[in-house]
């Protein structure tokens, strides 16, 4: 269902797996990804790698060829597709202590984890009245597009997920209520250390879109999907639908929100500096320091130069 006709290929990975020395994989993976012209954003820790690249087709592949080849990555689940241009300005293998953050130590996919629900096998389980379905990602993505009658934690960071689980669950409990939980979110990262937490938890009837969102929307066509809106995407494509088709929405430089067209009519947006998300959050010292950063951005753009003041706020 993707459009293979746009000349970039674009990938979404993540595994877990327990580097040993996750520190040395780096400086070989940033040399081959600028090897082969593919560049965007790795993260590499303890518990393994996380991240999108986007290229040509040979580069790409040549990359995760090699993520394959790396220790106890062998088959790792990965999901393609194209873009007009470019996303992304620049090439980044980062170390960090996860690589998807929750701040809870304890949590490991290894051990326990949600049970993976196909794409194909998802509408049925969310159709389902006796399932609770929890979407675990960030207010902002939730804003642009869910799962018809998904919970929306209202989050701001994924750390703030396991205290929000456990005030829902006792009020739930509450009620006399043991529903099944159905979780998901963009690529299933998140859910990998969501739905391990609900285990660690005591919840054992706990469910995980596999391949997550993106997957969902590449696979299921769009007059079977209880999919509602566009997915956010961490790149500069911004949003995507059904297909993975390019969506409309574009990011406030200034907030790193998606914005619609919508909210550019807005007296409140001006490009680079505000929206209508963060207008009266922004003191009138940082609006104007956005207004410089546009100002060299347009610029360079004149130029015909790429411009990393954008990037280096993400």
């Amino acid at each position: 269902m993707t459009d293979t006709s746009l000349p970039v290929c674009v990938a979404a990975l993540y595994h877990f797996t327990a580097f040993e020395d996750h520190k040395s994989l780096r400086q070989p993976l940033l040399e081959l990804c600028q090897k082969e012209g593919v560049k965007g954003s790795l993260l590499l820790a303890r518990e393994g790698i996380n991240g999108t690249i986007a290229g040509p087709d040979a580069g790409v592949d040549a990359v995760l060829a090699y993520i394959d080849s790396l220790p106890g990555c062998a088959g790792f689940d990965y999901k393609k597709s194209r873009a007009k241009t470019m996303p992304f300005l620049r090439m980044k293998v980062r170390l960090k202590k996860e690589i998807v953050t929750m701040g809870q130590p304890d949590i490991d996919p290894h051990v326990c984890v949600g049970r993976y629900v196909e794409p194909k096998d998802w509408n049925a389980l969310i159709s389902d009245p006796d399932t609770v379905v929890m979407d675990t990602r960030n207010d902002y993505e939730v804003a642009i597009g869910t799962f018809r009658g998904a919970v929306d934690p209202n989050l701001k960071t994924f750390r703030a997920f396991p205290e929000w689980f456990r005030n829902w669950r006792k009020e739930v409990e509450a009620q006399g209520r043991t529903p099944k939980i159905a979780m998901f979110c963009t690529g299933g990262i998140r859910c990998e250390k969501s739905t391990a937490f609900a285990r660690q938890e005591g919840v054992e009837d706990v469910y995980h879109l596999k391949g997550g969102i993106l997957k969902y929307l590449e696979e299921i066509p769009e007059e079977e999907s209880l999919w509602d809106g566009e997915c956010f995407v961490f790149d500069q494509r911004v949003s995507v639908g059904h297909g993975l088709k390019l969506g409309r929405y574009d990011l406030c430089h200034a907030c790193r929100a998606p914005i619609s067209a919508e909210d550019k009519e807005s007296p409140q947006y001006e490009e680079g500096v505000s929206c209508p998300h963060c207008y009266g959050q922004r003191t009138d010292a940082q609006r104007q320091r956005y207004r410089e950063r546009q100002r060299q951005a347009q610029l360079a753009a004149e130029r015909g130069q790429a411009h990393l003041g954008d990037e280096a706020q993400g």
